[in-house]
């Protein structure tokens, strides 16, 4: 077999591509998630704190190097980013809270679909033939 045919054979079968397809709903669903973070939730969270924005807050590990004469930066300040770890936290519980409400909203909806019984089958066509016999000798009785 060759490569290109083997590759075909496994490109094409329907996990690889339903896979394919999650992850990029998965990249999208992420990228609303971060927006409902970032310009929804945090700065409501800002305003309960007095005004905190959570990514402005670091450690200062190194100053930064400035000439005296330019201003220019000859190096920039080495930082520990606290506050953007806590806002990636932030983040990260909002969209596992998100994806739970949608899964337990699909859950719900299979457990109705489950619960709904068939409708009975519409009867053959020798059924409904017998049932006419039937009738029509209880008429004569």
């Amino acid at each position: 077999m060759s490569f290109v045919k083997e590759f075909k054979e496994f490109a094409m079968r329907g996990n690889v591509i339903d896979m394919a397809v999650g992850v990029v709903i998965g990249a999208a669903f992420g990228k609303i998630i971060s927006s409902l973070v970032d310009d929804i939730i945090m700065p409501l969270v800002g305003v309960a704190t007095g005004g905190i924005n959570f990514t402005d807050y670091k450690f200062v590990i190194q100053q930064a190097v400035i000439d005296g004469t330019t201003q220019e930066v000859l190096k920039p300040e080495v930082t520990l980013n606290w506050g953007s770890w806590i806002q990636t936290i932030v983040d990260f519980f909002i969209v596992a809270l998100c994806i739970f409400i949608a899964i337990k909203g699909i859950n719900q909806l299979k457990r109705k679909e489950e619960k709904a019984p068939a409708p009975d089958p519409e009867p053959t066509k020798e059924e409904v033939l017998l049932t006419e016999i039937r009738d029509l000798l209880k008429e004569k009785n």
